[in-house]
């Protein structure tokens, strides 16, 4: 069997989903992408994931370098488990009730504020 998972260059491999992996595999060489598409069809064989392995293994062998491991999120770790990928640099901004009230704290008229 080719490929055990302890061996993949992507560690965390079976856990990624298939838009997680998009960004992951730019960085990986050809032999690499042959290695995981191979575990792919002997193990999950994800439809969409052999298509994404496939089209990746295609950019490099038509002249595509893998990217360096600062871009595109391709050697970011994965969050902890049990914890939130978001921080404060990534978090939404704060959310304002509107001035008319919301269904839970009803808005008043203008008039009424003390």
């Amino acid at each position: 069997m080719a490929g055990e998972h302890h061996d993949l260059p992507l560690p965390d491999y079976d856990g990624l989903q298939p838009g997680d992996l998009e960004d992951r595999v730019r960085s990986l060489s050809r032999q690499e992408l042959e290695q995981l598409l191979t575990y792919e069809r002997e193990h999950a064989d994800r439809r969409q994931v052999v298509e994404l392995l496939r089209f990746r293994l295609r950019q490099v062998e038509a002249g595509a370098r893998p990217a360096s491991a600062g871009l595109g999120g391709a050697s970011v770790a994965p969050p902890p488990q049990g914890t939130s990928p978001v921080t404060p640099d990534t978090a939404a901004p704060p959310i304002h009730p509107p001035p008319h009230g919301t269904p839970q704290q009803p808005g008043q008229p203008k008039g009424d504020r003390p």
